[in-house]
């Protein structure tokens, strides 16, 4: 499949719909036809995978790499990754032992549909497929150094591992036995939201090239719109439209889920998304990226999403 870079003068909206498409057909044929697979693991697989969703992580990581004047067919491989490993963590999210919830994305969760064990598994196939897709980086793109491609690969056990996503859960189930503070607030949504938004930018980075400063510029614009996001999601489950959503609202407080919202207050928290939009935007100018315009536009459509 032959990706062409978007219209330069289409809309935010467009382009995160249009490369989102591109994403979705490319989950199609993720899993070759040829391998024998369990049909039942293979559907539970897919039925996540297919499910909708904006494919953020990959359209950020897909702007990443043309801001830095790299195509976005070379980034498709890693923005393959992060979606997969994304969607083994909502699976386990989803499960009765952490979130225990009924629906996602508008459809019933994994586990509801193809019970909790197959829930599991298709999650820990998910996990794992991420890093095919990497390791054959090299193959399917010319242009990606193999080393760019194991730096990548590299990153992503790191910022989905122990000291990542999966850290960040951990401190989230923990945080439920006792009061959380707002320090530990801003660590539970830095590794379990911000993590894989940061390594989606830096991947989208590698691909193009880029060097330290720019890597760690987008590393910072990763942690400031990854938190503001998270915060935006707080304060969604309390005034967001459940349909909107695709999953039921105000579910945090009916597990009594500590949120920016709970700790600061509804217009606090409305301020501290802004001021972390802001602070994003900043280390894109102070980094040596140039071509900014459609990460600024995400950065501002993050901020202000209803779903």
């Amino acid at each position: 499949m032959k990706t062409l870079a978007f219209n330069r003068d289409a809309s935010i909206t467009e382009y995160i719909a249009y490369y989102g498409e591109v994403m979705g057909k490319a989950f199609e044929d993720i899993l070759p036809k040829e391998w024998d697979i369990p049909d039942a693991l293979r559907q539970s697989m897919t039925y996540s995978l297919l499910a909708g969703g904006k494919r953020m992580r990959p359209v950020l990581a897909i702007a990443a790499a043309e801001a830095l004047g790299g195509c976005a067919d070379d980034v498709i491989p890693a923005a393959c990754a992060v979606e997969l490993v994304h969607t083994y963590s909502l699976i386990h999210d989803d499960l009765p032992a952490i979130d225990n919830d009924d629906y996602r994305r508008g459809k019933l969760t994994n586990h509801k549909v193809y019970g909790e064990a197959m829930a599991i598994l298709a999650g820990d196939a998910l996990l794992t497929h991420a890093f095919h897709c990497l390791a054959a980086m090299p193959l399917r793109c010319p242009n990606v150094p193999p080393a760019a491609a194991l730096a990548i690969a590299a990153e992503l056990a790191y910022y989905a591992g122990a000291a990542g996503m999966v850290g960040g859960q951990a401190a989230d189930i923990l945080g439920e036995q006792g009061v959380t503070t707002l320090a530990q607030l801003e660590y539970i949504h830095t590794h379990k939201t911000s993590d894989l938004i940061v390594f989606s930018l830096r991947a989208g980075g590698r691909v193009a090239g880029a060097d330290d400063a720019q890597l760690e510029a987008l590393a910072a614009f990763g942690r400031s719109i990854g938190l503001a996001f998270q915060i935006q999601d707080d304060i969604l489950d309390v005034i967001g439209d459940s349909e909107k959503l695709g999953k039921s609202t105000n579910s945090d407080t009916e597990r009594n889920k500590v949120t920016y919202p709970y700790l600061i207050g509804m217009e606090e928290s409305k301020r501290k998304v802004a001021e972390l939009t802001n602070s994003a935007k900043s280390a894109l100018a102070d980094g040596g990226i140039t071509e900014t315009r459609r990460l600024l536009q995400l950065a501002d459509y993050l901020m202000s999403r209803e779903s």
